[in-house]
């Protein structure tokens, strides 16, 4: 069976990456993707492989919703699929399985119904309702992605993440929202999934120029430091907080 990618680091060998053994011609993009994580066990595969994998085999259509199919194969199919998040050896947009073991908890995450989701897009005036810092996204189905690219979709999202509050009411509106795919991926990069606890490093990483600086600010003052002229110096003791 193949090293996985820290084994291979520690031994000093490079990381060892998988290929697409494909065609893949299973019916969904989620399945495709499976095939060729399953195909590639222990191996590094990265985003150009996974879009290659599950373009549709009948049109060739490359999907838009390759990474939220990915978020599935974790929360509701049970598998491991690792991230940079994970392992630090793996470079942003790679991805490995060490195994084709799922775990016993996973389950398929609650919907709202029909009637529900009819009403969270009423409420959002049929738009993303991602907030930052105030400013709505307001991308509809349907429109083009400016930063992502592709067709805007929908989906609803659990205002309360799945993994801190798995039982969000199907009916009640007010626990759902809806948000486009660019926007349902950024908030899985927020929250990490196992412990339903903020991840600090993704948001940094999304975070603009602004709130980066002044989280280094905040940081820097709480250890003790200040940025004076581009270098870090001690504190005075009344500069402290």
């Amino acid at each position: 069976m193949p090293r996985t990618s820290k084994q291979q680091v520690a031994n000093g060998k490079k990381k060892a990456y998988g290929k697409v053994k494909g065609p893949y011609k299973q019916a969904t993009v989620s399945k495709r993707i499976e095939a060729l994580f399953l195909d590639n066990l222990g191996r590094v595969v990265t985003r150009e492989m996974i879009i290659q994998a599950a373009t549709d085999p009948v049109t060739g259509r490359q999907p838009e919703n390759w990474h939220q199919r990915l978020s599935e194969l974790r929360t509701d199919t049970g598998y491991t699929i690792l991230s940079w998040r994970d392992d630090p050896n793996l470079a942003v947009q790679e991805y490995l399985m060490p195994s084709a073991k799922k775990r016993l908890s996973a389950g398929k995450r609650i919907k709202p119904t029909p009637v529900c989701w009819e009403k969270v897009l009423a409420n959002a005036k049929h738009a993303c309702a991602w907030d930052e810092d105030g400013q709505l996204c307001g991308l509809k189905e349907g429109d083009i992605d400016p930063v992502g690219g592709g067709r805007v979709k929908l989906t609803p999202d659990h205002k309360s993440p799945h993994s801190v509050n798995p039982n969000t009411d199907p009916s009640d509106a007010n626990q759902w929202r809806a948000l486009c795919s660019r926007h349902q991926v950024m908030k899985k990069n927020y929250w990490d999934n196992q412990t339903g606890k903020l991840n600090i490093a993704g948001i940094l990483q999304a975070a603009s120029e602004k709130d980066k600086r002044a989280a280094l600010n905040l940081m820097l003052k709480y250890f003790g430091y200040t940025l004076k002229a581009g270098r870090v110096q001690v504190s005075k003791p009344s500069d402290r907080p």
